[in-house]
Parts: structure tokens; sequence; C-alpha cells
């Protein structure tokens, strides 16, 4: 029997922490009114060289144009928002302590992920622990549980986290401004703590997530990557000029709605957008739409960006020509993404059906960090993609006698593989099973492993890829349909093309994207 394991193989990826996580200490509360704090030294330089360098066709022109703009995004959020249930639930509560926590989970559920799927997780979640006195007794196991299938579970241990730490050092009171939600809670950046600061509290707070990045370089023709800093900060600069001081909060939330389901990444319907008179992209449509018509060669209009010298830091670079088949989609620039790596994994569903109490099958944790931290799995060994069939199952049985003690007459089946691509990680399962049809039932475990029945297992603290195998080790047991769709690795591993009408749709629940959402390069589905 061994001692909880250690993390190794594809288990040994850490978080790279962010940002916001380098504030640990306790904060004081100040006024929800509170303005962000300065930026210091080099921050202030290279804002300063930034705001010096851009031509004021990327900025609006006076208080008129903002509250043109303010008037008319408003107006349409308050007849065109979403009847959502954490708008629900904060509408209609008192308390802000009560409303600063209804935000702030819907705003991690909502990171990465689509409104609808969402809306299940987050009733259930506000069900089970409606206070975050609740959320601070509660186990990570039953977050864990809770959270499982939603991707990113770190998202969930941050929330709990600081749902301790607030009842324990501020005796359950919430911090009442951006700049002390991002310093005192676990796993908040400025984008959070702006949600959680302006719809809660009332501060007028910009915030920019990736609906609200593409309304902002759509609207002010910024073409140039989103992701530098030079450009980042101005959009920070444009998202806290713009936001309405009297309903910051709505605000906020209408800058989101519209980028998620009107100035959306592929088909905007431009024609219901309430500021589309504003919108320098569609005037360049136009623009280029009419020469095109007159047989005129492209020309600098004078309310285009016309920068005094060099290249405008804002502006498309010049190795990326206008495309007339993308209209207002020519904005914002397409960050390239890096694929991601490939690795392998042997995993095998060990299953006593004469267990006492009904057939059981084995699971064990994985490490508190790393990739899907505290999750429960079938045993597995990382291995190489080339390795024989028969090296695959020396290791895995290596692994699993190391849990249940010796198999002598083990004899491990492939079953087939299973394809899961996590945010960084293309994992391939080559998926085992074993039944232990002979032996004398094994009861006892060393810590970390369990004998979960069938039933157990459908609610436990597992992910989505291990469910995959589950499925594939149904499939093959008497009784199943071993030919069914879901045990085959194509149907496992793609997704079928959505029809216009399905994208549309889909436009309706698309999920924000944080600035400081978990990072792509770490998190985990």
């Amino acid at each position: 029997m061994k001692k909880p394991r250690a993390a190794v193989g594809n288990r040994s990826g850490r978080r790279k922490q962010a940002s916001s996580q380098e504030g640990k200490e306790k904060c004081a509360f100040g006024s929800s009114q509170a303005k962000p704090s300065a930026p210091s030294g080099p921050a202030r330089q290279q804002k300063a060289l930034l705001q010096a360098s851009v031509s004021p066709y990327h900025l609006f022109r006076d208080v008129a144009e903002v509250t043109a703009f303010q008037e008319s995004l408003l107006g349409w959020y308050d007849q065109k928002k979403r009847d959502l249930p954490w708008r629900r639930l904060v509408e209609g509560e008192v308390d802000l302590d009560r409303r600063a926590y209804a935000v702030w989970v819907s705003e991690v559920m909502l990171q990465q992920t689509q409104v609808a799927t969402v809306i299940n997780y987050y009733t259930r979640w506000m069900q089970k622990w409606p206070t975050l006195q609740d959320l601070a007794s509660a186990s990570l196991e039953e977050v864990n549980q809770l959270w499982a299938g939603l991707g990113y579970y770190s998202r969930g241990r941050w929330l709990q986290e600081g749902a301790r730490k607030v009842v324990e050092e501020l005796g359950g009171h919430m911090p009442r401004t951006a700049e002390t939600l991002q310093q005192f809670l676990p796993g908040v950046g400025r984008y959070t703590a702006g949600a959680i600061a302006s719809i809660a509290f009332g501060q007028a707070a910009g915030v920019v997530d990736g609906n609200v990045i593409r309304v902002l370089c759509r609207v002010r023709a910024i073409g140039a990557d989103p992701g530098s800093t030079l450009v980042s900060q101005h959009l920070w600069s444009l998202a806290q000029q713009l936001v309405d001081p009297a309903r910051p909060g709505d605000f906020n939330q209408a800058a989101m709605e519209l980028g998620a389901i009107v100035c959306t990444p592929q088909r905007p319907l431009c024609s219901h957008c309430p500021v589309q008179s504003l919108c320098r992209a569609r005037q360049r449509v136009e623009r280029e739409q009419l020469s095109a018509s007159q047989s005129l060669p492209g020309s600098c209009d004078v309310e285009e960006c016309a920068p005094n010298s060099g290249q405008c830091p804002l502006c498309v670079p010049p190795t990326e020509p206008w495309d007339q088949t993308l209209g207002v989609t020519n904005f914002p620039r397409k960050a390239s993404r890096k694929p991601p790596r490939e690795e392998c994994s042997a995993i095998c569903v060990l299953e006593q059906p004469k267990a006492l109490g009904g057939a059981r099958i084995l699971l064990v944790q994985r490490p508190n960090s790393g990739l899907l931290a505290g999750l429960w799995e079938f045993p597995s060994v990382s291995v190489n993609a080339e390795a024989s069939g028969q090296h695959q199952r020396e290791a895995l049985q290596q692994e699993l006698q190391s849990w249940v003690g010796p198999l002598p007459d083990m004899r491990l089946h492939h079953l087939g593989q299973v394809v899961h691509t996590f945010s960084h990680i293309k994992m391939t399962y080559q998926v085992y099973g074993q039944v232990l049809e002979e032996h004398t039932p094994v009861t006892i475990v060393p810590p970390g492993a369990r004998w979960l029945t069938r039933e157990d297992f459908h609610t436990a603290a597992v992910s989505t890829a291990m469910k995959k195998v589950f499925r594939m080790y149904e499939g093959q047991q008497p009784g199943t349909c071993k030919g069914s769709k879901r045990s085959q690795v194509a149907t496992l591993s793609k997704r079928k093309k959505s029809s216009p009408g399905q994208q549309v749709l889909e436009s309706f629940f698309r999920p924000h994207v944080p600035t400081d959402a978990p990072s792509l390069n770490t998190a985990a589905q």
C-alpha cells in the first residue's frame, strides 16, 4: 500500500500566480467612491507616452459624445437585458455583503464559461451556500463536488479560500472598493474587483473583459493587439472614461451584454446596435463599401487616424491590410494562440462486482496543486505516446498494486482511447479495464483512494475527462451497446459544426472573458 502521492508526470503542472495574487496582506476598507490609485513610476511614464502618441480618432472627443454613448447603451440595456438569476438576486438584496457575494460568485463562474452552463451551477451553489459564512464552513471536497464539470477548478477553491478569509479576518464584511477587493481576495484581479465594486457597491469603476474589449476596439477602431500592454492600458482608460457614475453597475453589465449578444465575434448584429452611430468600425465599413461601389481606391478620410509621425500604436499593423469580407470583425485583431501540448496517459477502471453493498470502482485523489487539483480520478500513469501496449500494462499494473496490493491474476483489457482537450493540454487516455471477479473484495485502501458505487461516481468530484473514460468502460461491459457513438474517440474528442442559426443562439449565451480570468495556459477544464 502506498501513501498519498506527490504530483508526477502530467500532474506536476503548477498554476502561474496571477498578478492579483501578489497582494495578500489584509487591507483597510475605503469609500465606495474611492478613485483608482495613480500609476507609479514606469507605468505613469508609459501611460503618458501612449496618450501623447494616440490620435483623437481612437478617443471620445468630448463629454457630449461620452454622454450619448452612456444614454444609448443604458437605454438599450433597460429594454433588452437578459433575465439572469444573479441579476434577480442582486436587485432584490439590500444587504451589501450578500449582494457582493452574489456578484462575486457569478463573475467567477462566468469566467471562460457560457451563461447557459453557469445558470444551473449558480442556482445550486446559492441554494447550498447562500452566504459567505455558509461557504466558509464548507469543505473543499463539497466545493469540488458541486463544481465538477464546470471547468477551471481552481476558481471554486479560490472562492472558498476568499470566503474564509473574509469571515475570519473581516468579520464577514466584504471590502468595499475595487482596490481593496483586488488586494484582499485570492484569485480576484482588476476586472472581477471592478465588477463587484460597481454592481454591488456603486463604485464608478470601469471593467474590461473579452466582450468589452471587442466593443471598445470596434467603437474606436482599435486594430492593434489588445493583449499588448499599451493597447490594454488604453482600453482600461476608455472603460473608466465611459462608465456612468450614476449607474456604474448597470453600465458595466450593459457593455458586457452588448458584446455578448450584439457585438459578437462573428456575424455581429450591427443593425441592432444602440451605439452604431458612434462606431468607427461601422463607419470604416461604409466608407470601404462606397469606395468599392464607385471603383475608387481606398483613401484616408479626414476623420481617420492620422498620427503626426510614425505608426499609430492602436491602428491595424500595415502588414495586415483591411479585409473587405470581414467588415467590422476586422476589429479587434485576432491573437495567435499557442496549440496545446500533447500528453498521453494510461488509465484503468478497476471494478469489484462482488464488493459488499454492490459493485464498486476505484478512484484516487489528485494532488492539491496543479492540473485538476484535489479531484478524483481512475488510477493512471503518464506514458510516452509511442509506448507499447505491454509497457503501458506493466506501468499501470504497478500503479494499481501500489493502491490495492498484489493482484497476481490481473489481465488489463485495452478498451480504446479517449481524447480530452484541457485549456493547455491535449490529453490522450489509453483506457484499460479490469474486473476483479474471483478476488476477495478489497475493502482497505490508503488515504487518497476510495471504492465508490457507480451511482456515487456520478455525483463525486470528478472531471469531465473521467466521465468520458467511464462512459467508454460502460460501453464495453455486458448488456451495453459496444458500438455506441459515445464509446468512439471521434465522438468524444470532436464537436460538430453549428449552423448559422445555432451560432446566433449560441451568441445569446456567450461567456464573458475577463482580463483576470484563469490563464488559458494554466487553468484546466
